[in-house]
């Protein structure tokens, strides 16, 4: 296992006032791997300095916050922690406080909604008596600093930062989402002094990799070609691919204040972590070149459900 390299505190998370480093720690569960791993391997990127984390509970059933929650203690002062309420339509107060006790923390520093990607649920969450006014007395009360939205939804993003009622708002930034993630989102959080934290770099793993999302199986994959032994070549890609390093590149260029990537394993973090200390901007034709090659990667491998419209 190689030595990964460190990383530093970059800029402030919108008005949290948080210096956040410019890669964080996505979803870290995986209920194949041995739990002393996935601590271990969270451990291990934050001795490389990464200071923000990501986790729902959701995520394997509660297992990304017991394992956050585990890797975080005697280390918590300094990181900014992410936590979900999952279920939009139920109280806020008792999600919070069954996250809480997961963890085994006595606060984080921001909970979002989670997936808000109809208009009607951000209705609902922004009325008065709603998941944000619940969610505010949280944040009186000492179990939360901030509050914001995940989305998979341009105009609930647009709405939830006009709103003012989000301290941070998370969304798809990669090389295949919809333009205007990038075009109006981005920039409207940043003129507001929201703070953006991104997800979606490598499409689901859609952009790597043969999968339909999240490592599951195409349903028609095609076949490989037949050696000269007769068995299938299951070794070179059977589908357009993109490379982690141009993935993360692409994404860094686009500048969120965070871009979480998913990191499981140590190999995974080698790759990753390597790219984005590595990253230089890429030209408006390099973007380009990337988003063309990414519509081809993306291309049958299952729904793209962070894009409500074809990008």
């Amino acid at each position: 296992m190689s030595t990964l390299p460190s990383f530093s505190p970059r800029r402030a998370l919108g008005r949290t006032g948080f210096v956040a480093t410019a890669v964080g720690i996505g979803d870290i569960a995986d209920r194949s791997t041995p739990r002393e791993v996935l601590v271990a391997t969270l451990t291990r990127a934050l001795d490389a300095g990464l200071n923000v984390i990501d986790t729902a509970p959701n995520y394997e059933e509660g297992l990304s916050e017991e394992v956050v929650g585990e890797a975080l203690r005697g280390r918590r002062e300094g990181v900014f922690l992410i936590d979900k309420v999952d279920v939009l339509d139920a109280p806020v107060g008792p999600q919070v406080a069954a996250s809480l006790k997961r963890l085994g923390h006595a606060h984080v520093d921001l909970f979002v909604f989670h997936a808000v990607s109809e208009l009607s649920a951000w209705e609902a969450l922004a009325a008065p008596g709603g998941g944000l006014a619940q969610l505010g007395e949280c944040v009186r009360a000492g179990q939360a600093r901030f509050r914001g939205i995940s989305s998979h939804h341009p105009e609930v993003l647009r709405r939830a930062v006009l709103s003012g009622l989000c301290d941070v708002v998370m969304f798809p930034l990669g090389p295949f989402v919809d333009a205007r993630y990038v075009e109006d989102v981005l920039p409207l959080a940043r003129s507001r002094g929201v703070g953006v934290v991104s997800f979606k770099t490598f499409g689901a793993g859609k952009l790597l990799g043969d999968t339909e999302g999240y490592g599951r199986p195409l349903e028609s994959r095609p076949r490989g070609k037949v050696g000269s032994g007769g068995r299938e070549d299951r070794e070179a890609p059977l589908l357009p691919h993109l490379g982690v390093e141009e993935c993360v590149r692409y994404t860094l260029t686009l500048d969120p204040d965070v871009m979480l990537m998913g990191m499981s394993h140590p190999n995974e973090q080698d790759a990753a972590l390597a790219a984005a200390h590595a990253w230089r901007p890429l030209t408006p034709e390099a973007l380009e070149d990337v988003r063309v090659r990414a519509r081809r990667a993306i291309d049958g491998k299952g729904a793209v459900w962070w894009n409500p419209t074809a990008a």
